[in-house]
């Protein structure tokens, strides 16, 4: 019996070994997922994508998504990390859905319900270190009020070359309560009214910022009060279809609201004086309503109001990446694929 062992332990050793590559193979395949319509990937919705990555995952998971419209109403939970979606081309490669805060939806139990500006997103990110590239992040319903394209609170989150569309609060950049650190680095967002909104500290880096007609104002930070900084827009050109003089860079959704431009190009549509308080007096204290260099017709810091600040050159310098993130910047960086 012993003789019988030893003659098949090799054997077993090899089937064993040959079991674990094949494991690893298999680990290995699940960290680069492709989503197809056509059924050439290894899924055809992103939101079962989204669904295999495990709990407090630690590894980087990269979904590379085809050309073509998908409409669904998507979750990337808290617990989700490390994910990196990638389009096969932004203009063709569409992430889309068309609630509204407003809409009355009926919920799988049967109970009709309401949304709100909270839950009429079309693209929940809520893990941490997420990155996208590549992709439309888009809300259909249009004009009519509050609906929310992508609903960013995971810390860490990068967004290059993306587009956001939308009206009315088209990106939603963390509540009061649930917040992270985002860099948006050649990225075009429109939309009408507040339509860049929400707690996060986020640089927006040669970006495009489009007004549309009938908006009024561009950001509507929330910044929490202990926050040193909320919105900095650097080598950034704001553009639109907005009549002249009629939209505002900011207004404060809370009272210490926080948004500095630096080295952006301002269009006619921006009002010479630049800024609004919401109707909140109170609000001209604790705001940090600043900018750097600004350019363009709608570049008018002498009629600016007088509550909000021109930089110096050395206080502009402190709005550099690893200063407003806090000394760690590695995860702005391209992950190994």
């Amino acid at each position: 019996m012993g003789k019988l062992i030893r003659n098949r332990l090799p054997g077993a050793i090899w089937i064993l070994g040959l079991s674990l590559l094949l494991a690893s193979v298999s680990y290995a395949q699940k960290k680069r997922i492709t989503v197809a319509q056509d059924g050439s990937g290894d899924y055809r919705t992103v939101q079962e994508a989204l669904s295999t990555v495990p709990a407090n995952n630690r590894s980087p998971i990269t979904i590379l998504i085809k050309k073509g419209v998908y409409k669904e109403k998507l979750t990337l939970d808290s617990t989700q990390h490390f994910v990196t979606l990638i389009g096969e081309d932004k203009q063709s490669t569409i992430l889309t859905y068309d609630d509204f805060s407003g809409r009355t939806v009926t919920l799988p139990s049967g109970v009709s319900q309401k949304l709100t500006t909270s839950t009429s997103g079309s693209f929940y990110i809520f893990g941490n270190d997420f990155r996208a590239e590549n992709l439309t992040f888009e809300n259909t319903a249009g004009p009519v009020g509050q609906a929310v394209a992508a609903f960013v609170t995971g810390d860490r989150v990068v967004f290059v070359n993306c587009r956001f569309l939308g009206f009315q609060d088209t990106l939603y950049t963390g509540s009061p309560r649930h917040w992270g650190r985002q860099y948006y680095k050649d990225c075009y967002i429109e939309g009408t009214t507040d339509f860049i909104f929400g707690s996060a500290t986020a640089i927006f880096d040669h970006c495009t910022i489009f007004s549309k007609k009938g908006g009024q104002y561009v950001t509507a930070a929330s910044t929490p009060e202990n926050q040193p900084v909320g919105y900095v827009f650097v080598n950034c050109t704001l553009t639109g279809n907005a009549p002249t003089g009629t939209v505002y860079l900011g207004r404060p959704w809370r009272n210490f609201a926080k948004t500095v431009f630096i080295n952006s190009q301002l269009g006619e549509h921006i009002h010479p004086a630049g800024w609004h308080n919401w109707n909140k007096p109170e609000a001209e204290k604790t705001t940090v309503y600043a900018e750097y260099n600004s350019k363009g017709p709608g570049a008018t810091p002498q009629q600016r109001t007088p509550w909000t600040k021109q930089l110096t050159s050395a206080e502009a310098d402190g709005y550099r990446p690893k200063a407003v993130f806090g000394g760690d910047t590695r995860w702005m960086k391209a992950r190994r694929r």
